[in-house]
């Protein structure tokens, strides 16, 4: 799957809700992890993360909205429980984003929601734990921009196995043999 996602938290106060979305976006192969304006200890939150993630991807843990910062081309989505948020399976994700979530009671700030370029809700009943929202974001991710076969037409019916990627030649290749054939075209005496 080409492109990379990080995920964190906004105002969070519960380190073992972190330690599992932490460990979750693990699993799913985040490329970073991050808090902002967070109540987040390592060596608490690692009793939910038992892979350690900040010791394996980059984590980044931000005082305020005002440092927070994201690589450049990163997208913003904000998952807030919210009827002017677009709901989840409608969604398609953006190539590089980073995903945020609010607080265990407050969800996201304001400021946050517009520091989002989306904003994104899941269709439930009422909200669910921080770490339940994070992995219904990221499995929805995998399946969306991942390369998997369609769902079969019947329940329980076999998939296809999609064939594996085939690249042509480089592009500079290509054009050098398509520079020669013209070129041969061209020449007298053929």
């Amino acid at each position: 799957m080409k492109g990379y996602f990080g995920i964190g938290v906004e105002g969070i106060s519960k380190p073992m809700n972190v330690g599992t979305l932490f460990r979750t976006a693990h699993a799913f192969g985040a490329s970073f992890v991050f808090t902002v304006n967070a109540q987040y200890r390592r060596r608490e939150g690692v009793r939910a993360d038992t892979s350690d993630t900040p010791g394996a991807v980059p984590a980044w843990h931000f005082d305020t909205l005002e440092t927070f910062c994201l690589p450049q081309g990163c997208q913003l989505v904000g998952i807030e429980i919210s009827t002017e948020a677009t709901d989840l399976p409608s969604f398609r994700h953006p190539r590089q984003a980073a995903y945020l979530l609010g607080s265990e009671r407050e969800g996201l700030s304001p400021a946050a929601q517009a520091l989002c370029d989306f904003v994104v809700r899941i269709p439930t009943k009422f909200s669910v734990n921080l770490g339940v929202a994070g992995a219904i974001v990221m499995y929805d991710r995998l399946i969306s921009l991942g390369r998997f076969a369609d769902r079969p037409v019947v329940t329980g019916g076999a998939t296809d196995v999609l064939p594996p990627p085939v690249f042509g030649e480089p592009v500079w290749k290509r054009r050098l043999r398509q520079k020669a054939a013209r070129a041969a075209l061209r020449s007298p005496g053929t």
